[in-house]
């Protein structure tokens, strides 16, 4: 590992922990005695996303992550929520042993963790994955979300149907 002051190309651990999907080590620069932290995560074998027009391209996470963050954004959400949304739909890929999956399925499985979690991220998540064409589609949504039973208002989260009271 290089050190990131120096860019000396050895350093020893001076620590390890497991932390959720990998191991962080704090390491010391064996030339400036800096210490810099690492992170260390497994990569599975290569699972390949099957896009909408055939394509097939390697699962990346940080695709999936950026997704996630935009429909998210400026949502009173706890912090760590966006990661955890994207580390349990790629830990459901790897777990379900293909080695193709298709961007429908990632999809639905994002929607359906979005839904449970905020309406508005998951109707801007929905907006751009099911490709709206019309105003038509996204209110027949809309509805959908309003007439289940679990549409309830999570706290601080405005309401779909009524306007704000002062």
């Amino acid at each position: 590992m290089d050190c990131l002051y120096c860019g000396y190309h050895n350093s020893k651990v001076i620590d390890s922990r497991d932390i959720n999907d990998g191991i962080r080590r704090r390491r010391q620069c064996l030339k400036c005695d800096s210490r810099f932290t690492t992170y260390e995560r497994l990569q599975p074998a290569g699972l390949f996303v099957i896009k909408k027009d055939a394509r097939r391209e390697e699962f990346n996470r940080d695709k999936l992550l950026t997704g996630i963050r935009k429909a998210c954004e400026k949502r009173p959400l706890p912090s760590g929520t966006v990661d955890k949304v994207a580390d349990d739909t790629e830990a459901e890929l790897y777990r379900s042993g293909r080695l193709e999956v298709s961007s429908t399925v990632i999809g639905d499985m994002v929607m359906e963790k979005l839904c449970g979690l905020d309406h508005i991220a998951y109707l801007r998540f929905a907006s751009v994955y099911r490709e709206f064409t019309d105003i038509t589609t996204l209110k027949e949504v809309v509805d959908t979300l309003v007439s289940g039973e679990s549409v309830v208002p999570r706290p601080n989260q405005l309401s779909l149907l009524s306007p704000p009271t002062d």
